[in-house]
């Protein structure tokens, strides 16, 4: 069931902020006021999931600029978290992060949001843009095997911002369609 038009569903957890891996809890309610990417994946220390999460880090200024805040969730505990930024990407690790990663490692947030997978005891990658007034106005949820494109994820949160018509392939800038 989908959660767009729905108020995010509230949560709190450990997270690891920082390079130096500082743990502390994120309470998704703070992010009030503010536009929020939730985006899920499904494990530290593997393939795809730190090219995500890398590529976020390095664009994190373009979603601040939007008055947007990002966290990064898996089912992996925040020791685990810890350990991954504290290890060099040439080492398999992620290096610094520059927002929070959250450990879900109850699973309760990854069933709130929908995309818990049992099979693997984690998250699918989903993704979710939440509205200053924590209501979910994007969401896209899809296998494990596939990364996502972050200059897709901007393009969706500049179009959202607009709060107009955008056409198929529509770019910052471009026209917006009319309703007349």
């Amino acid at each position: 069931m989908s959660l767009v038009g729905q108020p995010a569903p509230l949560f709190s957890a450990p997270a690891v902020f920082g390079p130096d891996g500082t743990i502390r809890d994120v309470e998704l309610a703070r992010y009030r006021g503010r536009w929020v990417v939730l985006f899920f994946y499904p494990h530290d220390f593997t393939f795809v999931c730190p090219t995500e999460i890398v590529a976020l880090s390095r664009r994190l200024d373009a979603f601040e600029a939007l008055d947007a805040r990002i966290l990064g969730v898996s089912t992996d505990s925040p020791y685990v978290h810890r350990a991954w930024i504290r290890t060099p990407e040439e080492d398999g690790g992620l290096g610094p992060v520059r927002f929070p990663l959250v450990s879900d490692w109850t699973h309760a947030v990854s069933r709130a949001y929908g995309v818990y997978y049992p099979a693997e005891g984690a998250a699918l990658r989903g993704l979710f843009v939440i509205d200053p007034e924590g209501v979910v106005q994007y969401e896209v949820v899809h296998n494990l095997n596939v990364g996502r494109s972050v200059d897709e994820v901007l393009r969706v949160l500049q179009a959202l911002q607009t709060e107009g018509l955008c056409p198929a392939d529509w770019a910052p800038g471009e026209p917006l369609l009319s309703a007349t």
